[in-house]
């Protein structure tokens, strides 16, 4: 059978022609391949002198001779010069190959064998270039055949796999890459030589032969053709791209790891809450950095113990059992929630190893690497487990101000990439960012809570009582994202069973405004022990309030120029009275005297909210008193406001807290608060909880302060009151009026003592006082003797001389009295004792040295 020559055979590339001389030097046969090298048909060339027809004019009688000579029977091979015939035809070298030959009949021939040098030349010149490029390329090239066995590769190629370039002839891709890269290998071979589509940087890893080390390499791939045009194999360059893979890794990881950074610089710290900020923490680290993450805190640091200084641990040192006590407060898992990290401590795995739970109190064992990193305050490396599951974890302790916090396991599980020291290098930045959030957090936790315990310290503890009336309270700190505000209240005895209720609020956060908020309420319980009008209060106040914070205290100023003129302050007066008025804190206040006597209540107003009071039967409303400006600003008068108040009344004093917020102006919590106190009388804890879950207070945002009083005027039958004329005989008629007093109140073991006493004041109120003279006892929790005279000297208490005949009578007040006191009147003065109620128990009776001390 037939067939064409096989792909890629020499004769596609030299195209050998063939003619034959006849015995009389003519052309006698003429072949295809002849007319296509020598431009003429055979119909042309057959019957021609070849000389005569191709060589130059020049070379024709040597040309003559040489056929001669080939028609004796001489071979020959050399090089003839020829030309395409007609005008200016082209010139050429042909490499002719004779061979005398015999015809039918006996005569002599030749067979000729051209071939154009020019072809020969640009196969030599080929050959070379090819050989030089296979040869000496820096790349691996290999030349796989249609079977896609390897048919040539070159010495770089053999360099990397091992052995000589003619060892690989006949290796298929099985034999140099693993199953799955050889199989993607293979198809893409098989549709390049299918299509004759090229394939450039197709990507390829494996190891060498006898190395450990993964290689990537870049392949391009194109079919290659024979001379005809066929098929014949596909040409393989290959790159070894390791080291710029290893570069793009790189590069690839540096801009992650400066995302994450970016990114835990936006999500770290958002939250003053500890398990927050640890929790956001793992968010940006799973999956972007890791699989796996716990974060463990010390919990000294989540109890709100201080550090030791210069120690690692916090205020917990290292047992020889392990590390301090810590706390798993965040678990984070791009896997499975269920998977551990990494054994407890990072030791071998046991029954009792089992990582510690969310939530849950441990310690590392004391060799275990996370011990160690805790201790040096270094990354340690962490083995895997044994079960295959995680391939290395990172032990990076959270390091803020040279003091450890915690520690913060980074995992990876089998087929993520190791860590490298980049990745240490960013675990570390990542704990030390989220550590000092933490120990921020803490830092102000800290500070948060002295202010709340401080602030809580200066209210009144349990529920305050007072005469005639019934007291609830509530007061509501701002929660911990929220700092500590001023808002405060009081319930101050004043003499005579009166009640001074006091509620406030200092402008401003922190501890700070809670400090101020304690010297303002200390001041308040100062000057209501004076037993001041309310107006009088809150202008000492307005005043303390002034000097708060401020070294100077009051107002300064200073001139230019001498004692004429008008005085301008000068620039550095001005800033230093700036500087002043920035630190005046500004408070307002509500402070009312209540009199259960008369059931009436005095109030005077600092700029605060207005008290609300609802009487039986009657809707609630709001108590007009003037809202004079807030204490700290100063220059305005205050005035007060006396209403009468109806038995059973409810009486509500409160912070702006209760009724504004940001969603809700304050006319409409006003008048919220109205509508809740309006209502079916309930006991008062009750309403204090009521209104407290009716309200939309928005709690959280502010503090609240609530004070709730029900009034309760004393009884009649409680009250003895008399006026007495300015005479001596008032003396004793007040013995016998306080006598007959008591013996009706069943008080007689008071009898005597008070006698006493009511003499003694009766006479100091005649010898120095002016007027009529009043008398009043008062029966509730204790009694109280009230004096009253419209003299304007008070009394003062001096320890009498051994000469003396008098001036131990307020010695004598003041020993067998439980207190005793003055205060100034509208119309003069009052002086007054207090004394407990008998409880059965026998009185105590006065010491030696207590009675010589009068005398």
């Amino acid at each position: 059978m037939w067939q064409s020559s096989p792909p890629g055979s020499i004769y596609d590339y030299i195209r050998v022609a063939s003619f034959s001389i006849g015995p009389d030097g003519l052309i006698e046969q003429w072949s295809s391949r002849a007319a296509g090298l020598f431009g003429m048909a055979s119909t042309e060339a057959i019957g021609r002198d070849p000389v005569e027809a191709f060589m130059p004019a020049e070379l024709r009688s040597d040309g003559h001779r040489r056929v001669g000579e080939i028609l004796d029977g001489k071979e020959w091979t050399g090089l003839v010069p020829f030309r395409m015939p007609g005008e200016g035809g082209a010139h050429g070298v042909a490499e002719v190959y004779v061979m005398p030959s015999l015809t039918g009949s006996g005569e002599r021939a030749a067979l000729c064998i051209v071939v154009d040098v020019r072809a020969l030349r640009r196969i030599e010149t080929d050959l070379a270039a090819s050989q030089a490029i296979f040869g000496q390329s820096p790349f691996g090239f290999v030349l796989f055949g249609t079977d896609f066995a390897v048919v040539r590769a070159n010495q770089r190629f053999a360099t990397v796999f091992g052995g000589a370039a003619e060892d690989h002839r006949g290796r298929t891709v099985e034999d140099y890459l693993p199953r799955a890269e050889a199989d993607r290998l293979s198809a893409t071979l098989k549709r390049v030589l299918e299509t004759g589509e090229s394939v450039t940087d197709l990507q390829l890893v494996g190891t060498a032969p006898g190395g450990t080390e993964r290689r990537h390499w870049s392949m391009n791939l194109y079919r290659v053709h024979s001379g005809a045009g066929r098929p014949v194999g596909v040409a393989g360059l290959a790159t070894d791209v390791t080291r710029r893979h290893i570069a793009a890794r790189e590069a690839a990881s540096a801009r992650r790891n400066l995302a994450l950074l970016n990114e835990a610089s936006a999500r770290i710290g958002n939250s003053l809450d500890l398990e927050t900020t640890a929790r956001e923490l793992l968010d940006v680290a799973v999956p972007g950095f890791c699989d796996l993450a716990t974060v463990d805190l010390y919990q000294g640091l989540l109890t709100g113990e201080e550090a030791a200084p210069g120690s690692w641990a916090p205020a917990h040192r290292e047992s020889a059992g392990g590390s301090a006590e810590l706390r798993r407060v965040a678990h984070a898992s791009a896997v499975a929630d269920a998977l551990p990290t990494a054994v407890a401590g990072g030791g071998q795995p046991g029954p009792d190893d089992l990582p510690p739970a969310l939530g849950s109190v441990h310690r590392f064992p004391f060799g275990s690497p996370c011990a160690m990193a805790l201790r040096s305050g270094r990354v340690e490396d962490v083995p895997g487990d044994e079960m295959g599951f995680v391939q290395s974890t990172l032990a990076v302790p959270m390091v803020a101000h040279d003091t450890v916090v915690g520690l913060v396991q980074f995992s990876r599980t089998k087929g993520s990439e190791p860590f490298g020291e980049r990745d240490r290098a960013l675990a570390t930045e990542l704990a030390a960012r989220a550590a000092v959030c933490i120990d921020n957090a803490r830092l102000y936790r800290r500070e948060h809570e002295r202010a709340l315990i401080l602030q809580r310290s200066l209210l009144p503890p349990g529920d305050p009582e007072a005469a005639g009336l019934d007291i609830a309270c509530r007061y509501l700190p701002g929660n911990t994202a929220t700092e500590v505000g001023g808002d405060w209240f009081d319930v101050i005895e004043l003499p005579g069973h009166r009640t001074a209720l006091v509620v406030g609020d200092v402008m401003g956060r922190g501890l700070r405004a809670a400090v101020a908020m304690g010297e303002l309420r200390t001041a308040v319980r100062t000057l209501a022990l004076l037993d001041l009008e309310p107006a009088e209060v809150l202008s000492a106040l307005d005043e303390v309030a002034r000097g708060l914070g401020s070294p100077g205290g009051g107002e300064r100023s200073e001139g230019l120029g001498g004692s004429g003129g008008a005085q301008w302050p000068s620039r550095a007066a001005q800033k230093s009275r700036e500087a002043d008025l920035s630190e005046v804190y500004l408070a307002t206040c509500v402070y009312a005297v209540y009199d259960p006597v008369t059931r009436r209540c005095t109030f005077a107003n600092a700029g605060h909210l207005p008290p609300a009071v609802v009487e039986p039967g009657r809707p609630a409303r709001l108590i007009d008193v003037p809202p004079g400006m807030p204490l700290g600003v100063g220059g305005e008068p205050f005035e007060e406001v006396e209403v009468e108040l109806a038995e059973n009344a409810l009486l509500t004093l409160y912070t702006d807290g209760l009724v504004e917020s940001r969603d809700q102006p304050l006319d409409e919590g006003l008048e919220a608060l109205r509508s809740v106190l309006t209502g079916p009388q309930m006991e008062l804890e009750d309403a204090c909880d009521h209104v407290l879950s009716t309200l939309d207070t928005r709690h959280g945002e502010d503090d609240i302060a609530l004070l709730m009083a029900r009034i309760q005027g004393l009884p009649a039958e409680a009250v003895g009151d008399w006026t007495l004329p300015r005479e001596l005989r008032s003396v004793g008629r007040a013995r016998e009026l306080a006598r007959s007093q008591l013996l009706s109140w069943d008080l007689d073991d008071l009898v005597d003592t008070t006698e006493l006493l009511v003499s003694e004041l009766v006479t100091n109120a005649l010898r120095y006082g002016e007027g009529e003279i009043r008398l009043r006892l008062l029966r509730d929790r204790t009694l109280v003797c009230e004096v009253w005279d419209a003299g304007l000297v008070q009394p003062r208490r001096r320890r009498a001389r051994d000469t003396d005949e008098g001036g131990r009578g307020l010695q004598l007040v003041g020993l067998l009295s439980a207190a005793w006191g003055s205060r100034r009147t509208p119309r003069g003065k009052t002086v007054w004792f207090e004394l407990a109620l008998p409880d059965g128990a026998p009185a105590a009776e006065l010491s030696v040295e207590q009675l010589l001390s009068m005398y």
